[in-house]
């Protein structure tokens, strides 16, 4: 007869992060020692990490930080939602900011080599994932700089920790409208702050592809330049910050919304989890 009971079972899930079966299976070689159950999950997971290397992580929560004039932005990926929603991963994640706060990483390579209770951010992850009985990676990091930073999460589910992050990196003394214009981002995903960060390559293609279009659907070889740069317009106002429609004010573009309450964005970043 099992030395644990139900409520056993739902105080180890809610502190290891493991399947409901794991735990049972924890609990009946422990004898209900709820601590022992935690080192066997632990056993048993670390056995298991090559087995989940290949699995797919498109799960997880996004964290920021503002430290003065600096942004970090972290994606913490795992394969479930049950894990991803779970206290112990959550907390798993601010602890991980934390410690790249702290060490001030720049990338993912420092983030992962920054130090946490002895250990380095990577070995913390690993030994953690080997509870949960999951792959957790740390997919991303993201550092930004200027006179301010503005972060801004998005929760695209009430039942789930924060999946899309924003920072802006700023000078200006209209906070308001600079996380506004976070929200916008987080919402309209642009890929670039302005034309000119648009690579050339891009661009031309977008402008054959145009012309190509144009010419199949019959336009007269006289309107081809007007109706090409009428496309590659579009594009830009697609996927560039700055020509986007502002979402509080379709009228008017982000970068004329910028200028008026004298905010210059010197650089923006978006995490959206699994994407």
């Amino acid at each position: 007869m099992a030395n644990y009971t139900a409520a056993d079972v739902k105080a180890l899930r809610d502190k290891s992060g493991a399947g409901m079966m794991d735990c049972k299976k924890a609990l009946d070689e422990s004898n209900g020692d709820v601590e022992k159950a935690l080192e066997f999950l632990r056993v048993q997971g670390l056995k298991g990490v090559a087995k989940r290397e290949g699995r797919t992580t498109s799960n997880g929560l996004v964290v920021a930080r503002v430290n003065g004039g600096t942004g970090y932005l972290l994606e913490l990926a795992c394969e479930t939602d049950f894990v991803a929603k779970a206290e112990k991963f959550v907390a798993l994640a601010e602890k991980l900011a934390d410690a790249i706060v702290a060490a001030a990483a720049t990338d993912l390579d420092s983030a992962l080599a920054a130090p946490l209770d002895g250990r380095t951010v990577a070995e913390v992850i690993n030994d953690e994932a080997a509870i949960m009985g999951e792959k957790v990676e740390l997919r991303r990091v993201a550092v930004v700089n200027d006179v301010a930073v503005d972060a801004y999460l998005h929760r695209t589910s009430k039942d789930l920790p924060p999946q899309v992050g924003v920072l802006v990196a700023f000078s200006g003394a209209d906070a308001a409208t600079a996380h506004d214009v976070a929200v916008h981002i987080a919402a309209f995903s642009p890929s670039y702050l302005t034309r000119e960060d648009v690579p050339a390559e891009i661009v031309e293609t977008e402008r054959r592809v145009a012309e190509e279009t144009a010419r199949n659907e019959g336009k007269p070889e006289a309107a081809l330049t007007k109706i090409v740069e009428g496309r590659v317009t579009g594009y830009f106002k697609e996927n560039v910050l700055v020509d986007q429609d502002y979402a509080k004010d379709n009228k008017q573009s982000v970068g004329k919304v910028l200028e008026s309450a004298g905010i210059k964005v010197s650089q923006f970043v978006r995490f959206r989890v699994g994407a």
